[in-house]
């Protein structure tokens, strides 16, 4: 298990969705940050009895699988780097997530994680890197593990570093949503479009796919 960026497996040590089902086509994907957008936003959460999907995120993501997208979770963890969990319970709450997300017939492909921080407490994770955004690192990671276009490729987060890491990895879109952190007007403005919740701005991507294949 590497921490730069992380990657969660699969029940048989395998990262979820890695160069499986590769064709001459590179995928699509859609990149989503965590908590604020696939979760409520509750501090550090690190527990599943404080794991609250937004209301509509299930269906989202059950759209993004039914039109062939890849589903990415990138999230910032620096509760790791400050000493409130550890990567064992960050991996412990996502496979729990996983487990029940299936059993409504929805996966993620990856989950891409990075427990660093610059100025953190705790030593071995105390770094500038490359994975914690607005850096690109987890972004790349997953581009390269699964073949994925990113011309073709959208993210949704709640922050202005979302984008700037989106765009970093060169990413066609970049959208917020309006269920985590409250959205600077500089956030606003470099975003492509801002939406109410997941599934909104899902509904919308998927809408003009199909308007632009009639």
């Amino acid at each position: 298990m590497t921490s730069s960026p992380g990657a969660t497996r699969d029940d048989d040590g395998r990262s979820e969705g890695r160069g499986a089902g590769r064709t001459s086509r590179r995928e699509r994907a859609a990149f989503i940050d965590r908590d604020g957008v696939l979760n409520v936003e509750q501090g550090f959460v690190h527990r599943i009895e404080d794991f609250v999907l937004v209301p509509g995120a299930l269906a989202a993501l059950a759209a993004l699988e039914a039109a062939g997208y890849r589903r990415v979770v990138v999230t910032n963890q620096s509760g790791i780097a400050r000493g409130l969990y550890t990567e064992a319970d960050f991996e412990r709450l996502m496979g729990e997530v996983r487990l029940r997300l299936r059993a409504e017939g929805v996966s993620f492909d990856a989950v891409e994680y990075c427990p660093h921080l610059p100025d953190a407490p705790l030593a071995q994770y105390r770094r500038a890197c490359e994975c914690r955004k607005p850096e690109p690192g987890m972004l790349l990671k997953a581009i390269g593990a699964l073949d994925i276009d990113p011309a073709a490729s959208f993210l949704v987060g709640d922050r202005i570093s979302d984008v700037q890491a989106g765009r970093a990895a060169g990413l066609g879109r970049c959208f917020l949503v309006r269920t985590g952190y409250a959205l600077s007007a500089e956030a606003i403005a470099a975003a492509d479009a801002v939406y109410d919740d997941l599934l909104g701005c899902v509904t919308d991507v998927l809408n003009g796919d199909r308007s632009r294949a009639d």
